[in-house]
């Protein structure tokens, strides 16, 4: 049986480098991430989805929810779909409601209505889907708690495969769109 051998000395030596030359390539790509980004976006970023990379295929920009001190308020942002295949979430959860909602405003008798979206928001392959007040949004239903200006309120969307999309949504006063709620909907 052939044996192979290496002069004295030489394959430690060859691990050591190896070993350097990786840790030197880990140490750069960290260094090159970290300082990649614009230091003043950090600062004025607002909060957007805490997701792991296979959780979900959206991503949220700039949530807020609406400051209340009654039974119910709404939340907004822009939902962005990063895949080539449309994305449908179907329901959702929050830290301070007892009950969580997708609603949209439509026209019903002439007067803006709030009512539940049916089959949630679908947002088209590559595109986005805007939660806006007087349109679509997330309704927080039976609040737990006042949400006053600065409160954090992190929300979950569920998909319509199941997975979930968690994110934090700022408080701001807000007066609202002046719709009306669909007789046949419950305040709390």
């Amino acid at each position: 049986m052939p044996t192979t051998t290496t002069a004295p000395g030489r394959s430690p030596r060859l691990r050591r480098l190896v070993a350097a030359t990786a840790l030197g390539a880990i140490s750069l790509s960290a260094l090159v991430a970290c300082g990649s980004g614009d230091s003043s976006s950090s600062a004025k970023a607002s909060p957007s989805a805490a997701v792991t990379a296979d959780a979900a295929p959206l991503t949220v920009k700039d949530p807020w929810v609406k400051a209340s001190d009654t039974e119910m308020t709404g939340v907004f942002a822009t939902l962005v779909n990063t895949t080539g295949a449309k994305v449908t979430v179907v329901s959702g959860t929050s830290t301070v409601s007892a009950k969580t909602e997708l609603h949209e405003v439509a026209d019903v008798d002439g007067k803006p209505t709030m009512r539940q979206k049916a089959g949630g928001f679908v947002i088209p392959a590559n595109a986005s889907h805007e939660l806006k007040p007087g349109s679509d949004h997330v309704m927080l239903m039976g609040l737990t708690k006042a949400v006053k200006p600065g409160d954090e309120v992190t929300v979950t969307l569920t998909l319509d495969d199941g997975r979930t999309l968690k994110f934090t949504a700022v408080a701001k006063a807000f007066a609202g769109a002046k719709e009306d709620y669909n007789a046949g909907m419950t305040k709390g």
